[in-house]
């Protein structure tokens, strides 16, 4: 049974950083490009940063220079270093495999407030 547990989240003033997580059983991992998605609050769920299996990482214009995606494939864990968030990045987090989507997370909250 695939799992997807994500964590790292929580509250940040503007301009601050957080590191977000994600382990993965169940699955293939190595084989598989994955990716970090977010769903603000009334906003539907999009993708904001992919990695590849040979290493390319791809960003939404939003977060491109900000965020940065990695994985490590021996641990299965998936990583997003979050900085110079902004009140717009609040949103609930997900990993999943953007072209081979598993079931959902449970998701960890971002909250960036002053």
């Amino acid at each position: 049974q695939v799992q997807l547990v994500e964590s790292g989240g929580g509250l940040v003033q503007p301009g601050g950083s957080l590191t977000l997580s994600c382990g993965v059983s169940g699955f293939p991992f190595s084989s598989f490009a994955m990716g970090w998605f977010r769903q603000p609050p009334g906003k539907e769920r999009e993708l904001v940063a992919s990695i590849f299996t040979g290493g390319p990482t791809e960003y939404a214009d939003s977060v491109q220079g900000r965020f940065t995606i990695s994985r490590d494939n021996d641990k299965k864990m998936l990583y997003l270093q979050m900085n110079s968030l902004k009140p717009e990045d609040t949103a609930l987090y997900y990993c999943n495999a953007p072209y081979y989507k598993q079931n959902w997370g449970q998701g960890t909250q971002v909250t960036v407030s002053s």
